[in-house]
């Protein structure tokens, strides 16, 4: 869950423990992984948009979980 203050990242919350993540003059100082869904038709969830944010120790827990993991590439340079 991200709150802003005029556009500005203020706080982020992982939906999933509730641990408010480190965001130092609106940028975001750890690894969080954001998911936004847009649900479109034959879903029970038509024209919902879904959001939540996860720490790294959720996201790495929710992946562990995974039948098939996910792909990995390395990117060498980050903006």
């Amino acid at each position: 869950m991200r709150e802003y203050n005029n556009e500005k990242l203020k706080k982020v919350i992982c939906n999933r423990c509730g641990r408010e993540l480190t965001v130092e003059n609106g940028i975001l100082k750890e690894g969080c992984f954001k998911g936004k869904q847009l649900f479109d038709y034959f879903s029970d969830k038509d024209g919902e948009i879904h959001e939540f944010d996860l720490c790294e120790p959720c996201y790495d827990e929710w992946i562990g979980s995974f039948q098939i993991p996910v792909s990995l590439q390395e990117e060498t340079e980050l903006l």
